[in-house]
């Protein structure tokens, strides 16, 4: 998959987030995926609930996948971050 079809989420508002989806779909886009990490992972949550039962009510979220990555802090140390990566796919 090209990664433009990729929103990533971070701290700005919802709306920002679920037109970037929405922008990506009437593009002609099928499928977006939705990445978030850490305390983002609800906003991602949110916005693919706002795609699906506000701006395009005909797709659907098509897979979800969650994960945990290893990062290393600024003093070599590690810690483990939660993942998500949301598919949303228009309906057939």
């Amino acid at each position: 998959m090209k990664d433009e079809n990729i929103v990533y989420i971070g701290n700005k508002p919802v709306i920002t987030y679920a037109l970037a989806v929405v922008t990506q779909m009437k593009e002609g886009n099928d499928t977006v995926i939705i990445k978030a990490r850490g305390r983002t992972i609800s906003r991602a949550v949110d916005v693919a609930e706002i795609v699906k039962n506000r701006f395009i009510p005909d797709s659907d979220v098509a897979n979800i996948e969650i994960s945990t990555e290893e990062l290393k802090k600024y003093d070599e140390t590690t810690t483990n971050v939660s993942t998500i990566e949301i598919h949303i796919k228009k309906k057939d």
